[in-house]
């Protein structure tokens, strides 16, 4: 049976609103046509705890919230779902390919659905969207978060916040 308890509650708010803050922070860099969403690094969470699509899904729709295009709130969070659960379903912690394989996932969703939008509402050509936000999800998701979630998932402390999905017993 799931369950959510005050640690998982406060899990997912702390990361949401870190996604938050690194998306409306570098305001320039988050939302004009060539995105760098640093934010997005924040994706690979979903390769240790399923918590984290609800985080990341929860921070990306506030964040959205501050858009130029209001329309982003929705397909902005259509494409953090899309790309959340099979990160999740597909991962196996402590696997550096896996978590490279995952962190495509990002770059693949948001490459084709914000282009779409993009095209939709804004009128802009679609394989010229898609390749600049290629390139940004890329550079965040899979250089830079790959690197520092490697990096991470070596302490034992950082695995143990980030992928405890049960409360801790009390001695």
């Amino acid at each position: 049976m799931e369950y959510f308890n005050s640690r998982r509650v406060t899990r997912i708010g702390v990361a949401a609103a870190l996604y938050f803050v690194l998306t409306v922070a570098p305001y320039t860099l988050s939302y004009n046509d060539l995105q760098f969403r640093l934010s997005e690094a924040l994706m690979l969470l979903c390769f240790f705890n399923k918590d984290y699509i609800i985080a990341m899904s929860m921070g990306c729709f506030i964040a959205n919230l501050f858009s130029p295009m209001p329309i982003d709130i929705l397909f902005g969070t259509v494409a953090t779902v899309v790309a959340a659960i099979p990160m999740y379903l597909l991962s196996k912690r402590g696997s550096l390919i896996r978590m490279v394989i995952c962190s495509l996932f990002p770059v693949i969703s948001n490459t084709f659905i914000i282009a779409l939008e993009m095209k939709i509402f804004m009128n802009m050509p679609y394989w010229i969207s898609a390749a600049g936000i290629a390139v940004g999800e890329f550079v965040c998701v899979t250089l830079i978060g790959v690197a520092l979630f490697s990096i991470l998932q070596k302490s034992e402390a950082f695995m143990k916040y980030v992928a405890s999905e049960k409360p801790q017993a009390k001695a």
